[in-house]
């Protein structure tokens, strides 16, 4: 099998899957959520539906193409991501499973939640999985594995995905957010544990809130230098609901807005005024000064 490179570490996994055996028609992807699961399955779904003849997935052949594209019709998801699968949906799979494929030698079902079928649902799968149709493939992830039955368990071909270790974590992470700032990458490495997901989701989170700090002090210095002042006070009011850390950054982020752009402020002593106490609150706060005390501060003395 092709392409597995996409997959970070896991090398036990990976060489499974490249002995050249042949693909199962059922897999359980097991591991703890942000581990590589979805990546897995969609590479095996790729490789599944694969026309282009060779190793598979050829990448090139129309069914990979709309694999990666995520538009092909026989490559199917079974309930939502967070929630339970159940009992109803498993036989509206069982009953889909019986009209052949659009287009592809295969149809594949993907279940990203299969920890959380009850007995019922997994008998119902269980019968697919013994007597369904030989065209028919199924990618259950399943965050334990433990979880399946184990008659389910014995029908499916078994890959336990585990994290990676804090240098891959930082090599991937680096690629994929080459934009930000290298402390910023490291630090979600060594605080994701190996991860992936996780670390993706450390560096989206902090990159929301960074523009989320930008945008909220651009409106912060506009409203206390320019008012009106019943708006700055309602907006600094607001601010009691933000943490303390947030909050240091967002006077920061003012006090840099202020410097780099205080040549186009029209009342230049106002706005070195403002500078000045947006950097006394920061300060403030280092000291553990109340978030409720901000907005008394930033509003003295601003008309």
């Amino acid at each position: 099998m092709r392409g597995l490179e996409v997959l970070a570490g896991n090398p036990q996994a990976k060489h499974r899957l490249s002995a050249g055996r042949g693909l199962s028609h059922a897999y359980i992807l097991a591991g703890p959520a942000g581990c590589g699961k979805h990546t897995l399955a969609g590479l095996l779904a790729q490789a599944l539906v694969c026309s282009g003849g060779g190793e598979v997935p050829c990448g090139a052949c129309p069914d990979c193409r709309k694999a990666i594209s995520g538009v092909h019709p026989d490559i199917i998801w079974v309930g939502e991501e967070g929630k339970d699968v159940n009992v109803s949906m498993v036989r509206a799979l069982r009953a889909d499973a019986y009209i052949r494929p659009n287009e592809a030698p295969r149809k594949v079902y993907l279940i990203p939640n299969a920890h959380t079928m009850n007995q019922s649902a997994q008998n119902a799968l269980l019968k697919l999985l013994e007597e369904g149709p030989p065209y028919v493939a199924f990618l259950l992830l399943a965050e334990n594995g433990g979880a399946v039955l184990p008659t389910v368990r014995s029908r499916c071909e078994l890959i336990r995905l585990g994290p990676v270790s804090e240098a891959e974590a930082l090599a991937v992470l680096s690629a994929r957010f080459s934009d930000l700032p290298a402390d910023r990458i490291a630090d979600a490495a060594h605080r994701c544990e190996g991860v992936i997901g996780r670390g993706i989701t450390l560096l989206k989170d902090s990159d929301s809130r960074a523009r989320g700090v930008q945008e909220t002090a651009q409106r912060l210095v506009k409203l206390l230098l320019e008012g009106p002042e019943l708006a700055a006070l309602e907006f600094c009011v607001g601010l009691e609901k933000w943490e303390r850390e947030d909050l240091s950054a967002l006077m920061e982020e003012g006090v840099e807005q202020l410097r780099t752009g205080i040549g186009g402020c029209q009342d230049l002593r106002r706005a070195l005024s403002l500078a000045r106490r947006l950097e006394e609150v920061r300060r403030g706060l280092d000291f553990h000064v109340g978030a409720g005390h901000v907005a008394g501060w930033l509003c003295a003395g601003s008309f």
